[in-house]
């Protein structure tokens, strides 16, 4: 099968045939000729598949079919949950549509809006945008979605993940109720079919794989490990194979810069991309890393969504993900168009459980292997540490004795300052 069979546009084809594309990957063959017919699709794409081109190919045939109009109104929507992959589907829309009377924008948060501002003024078909950004605008009035043919919901899971769902709902609100709607997703959970039957009119479903599966080019790898024992062993991973393009997973922002600094330390050229780092802090890193002056990319799950990395060979898991969906994202980085790639992850005993539920979602158990020297701890709790939980909670009676020194010392000074207070108070 070719680009040409499916019945794509001579400029379009121009613009895939630059990009050095061949054939399509199963999830185009399978999405775009329903998109060019007009029909809504709910599709089910891992990442790395080619999906941002499912929908965009289509898309920009079906504008370019359309009457041109003086003063480009908004005709395609784009949605998506992060700045990083807002960006990365704004630049496939500019290529592919070089050859196109089309113009195109981005707006996401955590810049000045103005440029922004600016270019929306100069009349746009396609805007790709995150919720937050495109909601601020609209009710500032400087933007307006009445016109919108084309509504594309990206990464619809993650949007649910990341609590976008009145966002959407929203958003839905101040677009035609006619229009066409795409919708892509990696995994097909209640949440996400309740959210499509919301939005969508009588959808083909499409799949590029069976559901939550991980790619099965992806060599996976689990290495016990002690707790305190993990940051010298993926420095030591690291370093004595002499891996060039590494990114590394971990659970919380805190986590992601202590180990970025660990590494740096070592010799190890890192970086860390969070939510807490600004866009500019956090583009400069991604350029670092995709250009190897930063061998390690250090990120939580919400930053690294949509991250768009060719060829990337390794991924780790520091600390696995608590949500088993998650690793799927998280390894889907590697193994990308056809290509191999390594994931490994560190698993301590608090972390069995996950590993357990992980292994159960892709039906199948993950090899093990253990390093000498950073054997796991055979006294350590396989019971999962809570979010908010004090790590001394559970240490037995020093702990606990420590903690109420401490709290007897404060009631102590406490006591002695308010009677203090008492006596000054009486000898005026």
């Amino acid at each position: 099968m070719s680009f040409k069979s499916l019945g794509l546009s001579e400029p379009l084809l121009k613009a895939i045939s630059k990009k050095g594309y061949e054939t399509p990957s199963p999830i185009q063959a399978k999405a775009i000729p329903p998109v060019l017919e007009g029909k809504d699709v709910l599709a089910s794409a891992q990442t790395g598949t080619g999906k941002t081109a499912g929908f965009t190919l289509p898309m920009l045939h079906l504008l370019s079919k359309g009457p041109e109009q003086r003063h480009r109104p908004i005709r395609a929507l784009i949605l998506t949950p992060t700045r990083e992959l807002a960006a990365q589907v704004h630049a496939n829309v500019k290529e592919y549509s070089e050859f196109l009377n089309i113009r195109s924008a981005v707006i996401f948060g955590g810049v000045n809006q103005n440029p922004q501002v600016n270019k929306l003024n100069q009349g746009v078909d396609v805007l790709v945008a995150t919720p937050g950004r495109l909601i601020d605008l609209e009710n500032q009035g400087l933007l307006s979605l009445k016109k919108v043919e084309i509504f594309v919901l990206d990464e619809a899971d993650r949007m649910l993940d990341m609590g976008f769902l009145r966002d959407i709902e929203r958003i839905m609100k101040l677009i035609p109720n006619k229009r066409q709607n795409l919708m892509f997703s990696a995994t097909f959970s209640k949440d996400i079919k309740k959210l499509a039957y919301s939005i969508l009119n009588h959808p083909v479903q499409v799949e590029a794989t069976p559901e939550n599966t991980a790619v099965e080019v992806i060599e996976q790898k689990v290495y016990r490990v002690a707790k305190g024992k993990k940051t010298n062993l993926i420095i030591k991973l690291i370093s004595e194979g002499n891996w060039k393009q590494v990114l590394v997973f971990t659970r919380t922002k805190h986590g992601a810069n202590k180990l970025c600094k660990k590494m740096i330390s070592a010799g190890i050229t890192a970086a860390a991309i969070h939510g807490n780092k600004s866009q500019g802090a956090r583009t400069k890193a991604l350029a670092g890393f995709k250009n190897g002056s930063v061998r390690v990319l250090v990120a939580t799950d919400i930053a690294a969504r949509g991250l768009d990395i060719p060829l990337l060979p390794h991924v780790i898991n520091f600390e696995l993900p608590n949500i088993s969906e998650d690793y799927v994202h998280r390894i889907g980085r590697t193994g990308r168009a056809g290509a191999e790639g390594q994931a490994i992850s560190l698993v301590s005993a608090d972390e069995t459980t996950y590993l357990k539920g992980i292994e159960k979602l892709i039906g199948e158990s993950i090899e093990v292997e253990i390093v000498e020297g950073f054997e796991p701890d055979p006294n350590a709790s396989t019971e999962p540490i809570k979010p908010g939980q004090n790590r001394n909670q559970g240490r037995g009676r020093n702990s606990n004795s420590r903690n109420s020194s401490r709290n007897s010392s404060k009631n102590s000074k406490n006591s002695n300052r308010s009677r203090s207070r008492n006596r000054n108070t009486n000898s005026r």
